[in-house]
C-alpha cells in the first residue's frame, strides 16, 4: 500500500503547487513544492513499515539532505527573484490556456517524481551488508551536494551584483559548463544505483532509470532547452560566443581540436 499512497500524495502535493503558482503569478514555487514533494516520498519509503535498518536510515537522510539543500536554494531564489524564465517562456507560449495546460504539466512532474522516489525505495529495501557500494554511492552523493550548491551560489552571488545585470555568467563551476548545476543533479542520482545494486538483489538495478531519467529531462526536455532558448532571446550573440566555448554539460575545459 505505500506505494498508491505516496505517489497520491506527490500528485497532492502538485495540485498544490498549481494553486500557489496560481494566486502567487509565479511558477517558481512549483520547483520548491516538487522538490520537498520528492525529498518527503523518498523518506517514506525509506522508513516505511518500521523495517529500518542501517541502509534505510542512511538512504532517509541522503534523500531529506537533497531536499532541504536544493529546496532551500530555489525557495529563497523564488522569493527574491522575478519568475523562472522556463516558466515565463510556457506562460507566454500557452497564452490563456496556460492555467489549464500548466495543470496536466504539473501532473506529469507528479509521475516523474513518484518514479525518482522508487529509487530510494529499492536502495533502502537492499538488505546485502553495508560496503564499498555504500561508501562509493555516499562519495557521489556527496560530491553532487557541494559541487551543486557550489554552482548554485555562485550563480546566485553573480545575478546579486549589479555591475553583472544583462551580462551571462561564466565564473567558477560556469566558465565550465553552461549547467553544472544540472550536471550536479544528474550525478547525485548516480548514487542510488551504488546503494542498491548487489548480487543478493537484482531489483536494485532498476534504480539505473533513476539517474537516466534524470538526464533525459535536464539535458533534452524540461531544462537546457528552454533555458537556453530564453538564454539567447536575452543575451543574444554574448550567449551564442559563451556557448561556443563552452561545453552544455560537462564542467570540463573544452578542448579545441583545430
Amino acid at each position: 500500500m505505500i506505494v498508491p499512497a505516496v505517489t497520491a500524495g506527490v500528485s497532492l502535493a502538485m495540485m498544490l503547487a498549481w494553486a500557489v503558482q496560481r494566486r502567487t503569478g509565479n511558477a517558481g514555487w512549483v520547483d520548491v513544492i516538487w522538490t520537498f514533494a520528492l525529498g518527503g516520498a523518498g523518506v517514506a519509503y525509506a522508513l516505511a513499515g518500521g523495517m529500518g535498518g542501517t541502509r534505510a536510515w542512511l538512504a532517509a537522510a541522503l534523500v531529506a539532505a537533497w531536499a532541504l539543500r536544493l529546496g532551500g536554494y530555489i525557495l529563497r531564489r523564488t522569493r527574491h527573484g522575478a519568475e523562472d524564465v522556463r516558466y515565463a517562456s510556457l506562460r507566454a507560449e500557452w497564452g490563456d490556456g496556460f492555467q489549464r495546460r500548466m495543470f496536466g504539466f504539473l501532473q506529469l512532474q507528479a509521475a516523474v517524481a513518484a518514479v525518482l522516489a522508487l529509487a530510494v525505495l529499492l536502495a533502502a529495501r537492499n538488505p546485502a551488508p553495508l560496503g564499498l557500494g555504500d561508501a562509493a554511492g555516499v562519495a557521489v552523493f556527496l560530491t553532487a551536494i557541494l559541487g551543486g550548491n557550489a554552482a548554485d551560489e555562485q550563480l546566485l552571488r553573480f545575478r546579486r551584483a549589479a555591475a553583472n545585470r544583462g551580462q551571462v555568467c561564466a565564473v567558477g563551476l560556469w566558465r565550465l559548463s553552461r549547467h553544472p548545476n544540472y550536471f550536479f543533479e544528474v550525478l547525485g542520482w548516480c548514487a542510488w544505483p551504488l546503494l542498491a545494486i548487489s548480487a543478493a538483489y537484482p531489483p536494485g538495478w532498476l534504480t539505473l532509470a533513476a539517474p537516466a531519467l534524470m538526464y533525459w529531462l535536464l539535458v533534452h526536455v524540461s531544462g537546457i532547452p528552454p533555458l537556453e532558448a530564453a538564454m539567447l532571446r536575452s543575451r543574444g550573440d554574448a550567449y551564442r560566443a559563451y556557448q561556443a566555448r563552452t561545453r552544455p554539460f560537462l564542467p570540463l575545459p573544452k578542448w579545441s581540436l583545430k
